[in-house]
């Protein structure tokens, strides 16, 4: 079974082209024209193990913010869509993850119910030209539109560069689970209610 999406998005303010395979190897391929948001889109699918094609074109003579949230949008909606029906999928998924002096714990349901529940601290405003509270803008949008119920925390860390790449990287790896199919389920939804 094939869990490939591949989406494309044009509003006044953004165009984009994105595609999604849950079962990939973590070949990356992104465009958005800012930097640092590459860097953290390259983290979620080489260490989600997913391949991840964007090329995002937004109105950053304004600012990186519509490009951001629409990239969520749109990689949240390809993820919906390359779940399919979700059955025999693990459903939950969580990390602890480490990078240098930052400690991440994301943890995934993909229950449906679209939320973000997110309390990072961040040192500095700005990596680059990535304004740091954008971070979060990118995971309510992608929490809101893939469906799934996700909490992010940082238990540590004081460089902002760190802890914004350990909370992508940990996203992957906790959806990564979440998404992966269980063999025992044989072919059910992970769910006392018949849904999800």
């Amino acid at each position: 079974m094939e869990r490939y999406a591949h989406i494309e998005r044009v509003t006044k303010e953004t165009d984009i082209k994105l595609s999604i395979d849950l079962d990939g190897s973590g070949k990356v391929q992104v465009e958005t024209g800012v930097p640092f948001f590459n860097h953290m889109l390259e983290a979620f699918g080489r260490h989600g193990l997913f391949d991840l094609v964007v090329d995002a074109k937004g109105d950053l003579e304004v600012d990186a913010h519509h490009t951001v949230e629409d990239v969520g949008i749109v990689l949240g909606q390809a993820i919906a869509q390359a779940l399919g029906d979700k059955r025999g999928i693990t459903r939950f998924g969580s990390i602890v993850l480490p990078m240098d002096e930052a400690l991440i714990i994301a943890a995934v349901d993909i229950s449906g119910r679209g939320q973000l529940h997110y309390d990072v601290s961040l040192p500095i405003e700005f990596i680059g030209t990535f304004d740091t509270t954008l971070a979060k803008e990118f995971f309510i949008a992608l929490a809101s539109n893939a469906g799934i119920t996700l909490h992010i925390r940082s238990l540590a860390g004081e460089n902002s560069h760190h802890i914004i790449e350990a909370a992508s990287k940990a996203c992957a790896r906790a959806l990564a689970q979440a998404v992966s199919i269980d063999p025992r389920t044989k072919g059910e939804l992970p769910s006392t209610k018949g849904t999800l």
